[in-house]
């Protein structure tokens, strides 16, 4: 099995002077479990070299197993920090992508016309894609038979009350569940912080860093 796992490479949090990146547990949860399974995973990102971690997704509070096995996984660290840039990715090359989250994907990855493709030519191959929190993002402008890729089909992601939660609603370029929602999309959802992994043909999402893990292992299983 060939899995890329793609991360974003934005670090601003819009126009609040903060930091932001991808959520350090969408990242460690996701990784263990493709890699305890056997399968060979590149990391990537838009520009590749250090993804930038959300500072906040590595409070104390916030501390999980697989985050402490990584900060004791000196190879692991080594990957993270010299992720392939993924306009020199061949989408030919894996079996499936996984898009972790934190709020970063929400201006760079959504956008992102080289991602965009790359859903897009493996989806079309058959080959299924994933997403969890905020990755979701990243199928807005995707499209699959002259419609949005989510259209008709159910799929999960951030919930406007866990935005409403973290205070950044009005931060945000756009709703994760608003917008899926818009494009057509079946959103499910469960209590804040709960796991929920919706898997739908080949569509495969999560709702929070909760599910993160959960979400990787249900791709497992279309692998």
């Amino acid at each position: 099995m060939k899995i890329l796992l793609v991360l974003t490479s934005h670090n601003k949090l819009g126009n609040t002077g903060r930091p932001t990146g991808f959520w350090l547990e969408e990242f460690t949860a996701p990784y263990y479990a493709f890699t305890d399974a056997g399968a060979q995973v590149t990391v990537a990102s838009p520009k590749g070299g250090a993804a930038p971690i959300d500072p906040r997704s590595d409070d104390p509070d916030n501390q999980t197993d697989t985050m402490l096995r990584f900060k004791s996984d000196p190879a692991t660290q080594k990957v993270l920090g010299t992720s392939v840039k993924l306009a020199d990715v061949n989408p030919d090359d894996y079996d499936t992508v996984f898009y972790a989250g934190g709020h970063g994907p929400m201006w760079d990855l959504t956008n992102d016309e080289i991602s965009i493709a790359l859903i897009e030519k493996m989806y079309n191959a058959g080959k299924p894609v994933a997403a969890v929190c905020h990755g979701p993002c990243v199928f807005r402008k995707t499209m699959y038979n002259g419609e949005p890729l989510v259209r008709g089909k159910r799929v999960t992601g951030f919930t406007n009350e866990e935005e409403e939660a973290v205070n950044l609603t009005e931060v945000m370029p756009f709703l994760v569940e608003d917008e899926l929602k818009r494009l057509g999309g079946h959103f499910e959802k469960v209590a804040n912080w709960e796991v929920l992994t919706v898997a739908d043909g080949r569509l495969i999402t999560g709702q929070n860093p909760a599910s993160s893990g959960p979400t990787a292992r249900e791709l497992l299983k279309h692998l």
